[in-house]
């Protein structure tokens, strides 16, 4: 790359190939010659994604740690250590404060870390550790406890629970809406490329946002349709139903795969119904007296 330096063509073109997954998809978006050099892309590609970095937190952040009424101690342990790892000179000390101030005063650890303050962070961990071993103890024996109460409604709801499983999946993918992923329409190209060359097209309707908390969402997989993180456009049950959608209403016909044409166009003669015909016999004069009778077959105008 640095022998062609100066081939901004050359350079693009090297570029795109060690994109992968979500980048791959976002450059998949960008409008046909929007741009015009090297650094033009280097700098749309660097806006893009900056805000992705992880950012170094103070102290501040993690006194204001604290272990939720749910959180399980193992959990807590897991989420302080993830925190700690982002926080800017750290000691030993401070973090082991603060992860005896996160605890409840109520709680046992919160106890044991009192009465023994000196304590390295290792030392804190390990003393956390063993009572962490018993907090997974007593919360699996509630459970088994609770479970061992109520095994006829515990039958009930599983029962219950699988009915009411299929009926939600029937209001959530309504007739004609979401179709079983060996059903969907085979395009000679990946979806994420389609959206890129008719995303601007009137016909193209973007989704309702995404639900749920955007922290959550993994953000190594974006989806150009949404404009978020969380899973790819090609992974898009919503861009995969539109396409349906936009197939059936005679779009994106330039994309299907032949195989698909040929299916869509049996499906189609399938549902047209069979053709009633309606018979009338008749007696004809001269052939009354021997019994001769004729019939017309006359196509149904149903």
């Amino acid at each position: 790359m640095i022998l062609h330096k100066a081939d901004d063509v050359l350079m693009c073109k090297v570029f795109v190939v060690t994109l992968r997954g979500a980048a791959q998809d976002w450059f998949h978006t960008l409008p046909s010659g929007s741009i015009n050099s090297f650094k033009e892309l280097a700098y749309v590609f660097t806006k893009e994604y900056t805000s992705y970095r992880t950012i170094k937190k103070n102290l501040d952040h993690l006194y204001n740690l604290r272990k939720k009424s749910e959180e399980s101690l193992r959990d807590y342990i897991k989420r302080f250590k993830a925190e700690n790892a982002n926080i800017v000179g750290c000691d030993d000390r401070i973090a082991s404060s603060a992860f005896k101030k996160g605890l409840p005063a109520e709680h046992n650890l919160y106890r044991e870390l009192t009465i023994t303050p000196s304590q390295t962070l290792a030392e804190v961990y390990a003393t956390a550790e063993r009572y962490a071993l018993w907090d997974d103890d007593r919360i699996a024996a509630k459970k088994s406890t609770k479970q061992e109460d109520q095994p006829t409604k515990r039958t009930g709801q599983r029962s219950d629970g699988f009915s009411n499983k299929n009926k939600d999946k029937r209001k959530s993918h309504p007739q004609g809406d979401a179709i079983a992923g060996e059903n969907y329409t085979k395009f000679t190209i990946p979806i994420h490329q389609i959206l890129a060359q008719v995303k601007n097209k009137p016909w193209v309707r973007r989704p309702p946002p995404l639900k749920g908390d955007p922290n959550k969402r993994d953000t190594s997989k974006y989806c150009a349709i949404h404009g978020t993180h969380g899973h790819t456009t090609n992974n898009c049950l919503a861009w995969k139903a539109h396409l349906e959608e936009l197939v059936r209403e005679g779009h994106c016909t330039e994309f299907i795969a032949k195989q698909a044409i040929q299916r869509i166009e049996d499906r189609d003669t399938a549902k047209e119904p069979p053709q009633k015909v309606i018979r009338i016999n008749t007696i004809l004069a001269d052939a009354k007296e021997s019994g001769q009778t004729g019939h017309y077959d006359l196509p149904s105008l149903d």
